[in-house]
């Protein structure tokens, strides 16, 4: 179940800290594998972020809006 946000940083080693529309913040890193195009964000992108299972403040980006 992917949640929306906006990108409030960009940190090292591509890794995004996201502020979810829940009041949450989460770190994040971008979606990869085959049939993925790299996506670029900036701070004040809207994404949408699925959560790990095991730890609710770490997830992936999966769609850029």
């Amino acid at each position: 179940m992917a949640l929306a946000g906006t990108v409030l940083a960009v940190l090292p080693r591509a890794l995004y800290r996201v502020a979810l529309d829940d009041g949450r913040e989460v770190t994040a890193h971008a979606a990869a594998g085959p049939g993925r195009n790299f996506i670029r964000l900036v701070v004040g992108d809207r994404v949408d972020v699925e959560l790990t299972p095991r730890d609710k403040t770490r997830g992936r980006v999966v769609k850029k809006k």
